[in-house]
C-alpha cells in the first residue's frame, strides 16, 4: 500500500470550493456559476446555464434586484449514480442593483450556454441647477 504525503492546505481548498458550489437557495437545486462586471456603460452579469432554453429562464425587477430564476430537468433515473456534477431542479439567484442602473433598458441573450443580462447605466450627470421661474 503506497503512503502518501497529507496536505491539509488541499484539504482546505477542496472543502471551500464545496462549500462555494452549494445551492444558494436551499436544498431546493443549484446554483450556476454567474460572473458580474461594469463597464462604462453597463452592468453586465453573465451566467452559466448549459442545456438552459430561453422559455425555462425567468428575468425579473423586484424592489431594487434583479432576479434570475429557472430550471433544467434531465436528471437520468439510476439505480446507483457514481458521480454527480452537473446541476439540476431549480435555481433562482438575486442582485442587488445599484441606483445608477436604468431598468427600463436591460436585455438579455443566451448563446452557447451563456445568459447575459445587460444593465445600462442611467445617463444622469449627478447633481443638476434647477431655475426658479
Amino acid at each position: 500500500m503506497p503512503l502518501s504525503h497529507w496536505d491539509p492546505f488541499r484539504d482546505l481548498v477542496v472543502i471551500q470550493h464545496r462549500l462555494d458550489r452549494l445551492p444558494l437557495t436551499g436544498a431546493a437545486g443549484w446554483a450556476p456559476p454567474v460572473d458580474v462586471y461594469e463597464t462604462d456603460s453597463a452592468f453586465v452579469l453573465t451566467a452559466e446555464v448549459p442545456g438552459l432554453r430561453r422559455a425555462s429562464i425567468t428575468i425579473a425587477i423586484h424592489e431594487g434586484r434583479l432576479v434570475v430564476e429557472g430550471r433544467r430537468d434531465g436528471r437520468v433515473p439510476a439505480d446507483t449514480y457514481h458521480q454527480l456534477e452537473r446541476g439540476h431542479g431549480a435555481f433562482s439567484r438575486t442582485f442587488a442593483l445599484p441606483s445608477t442602473a436604468d431598468t427600463d433598458q436591460i436585455t438579455a441573450d443566451l448563446s452557447d450556454g451563456v445568459l447575459t443580462i445587460t444593465v445600462p447605466r442611467r445617463s444622469s450627470s449627478g447633481a443638476r441647477r434647477i431655475d426658479v421661474r
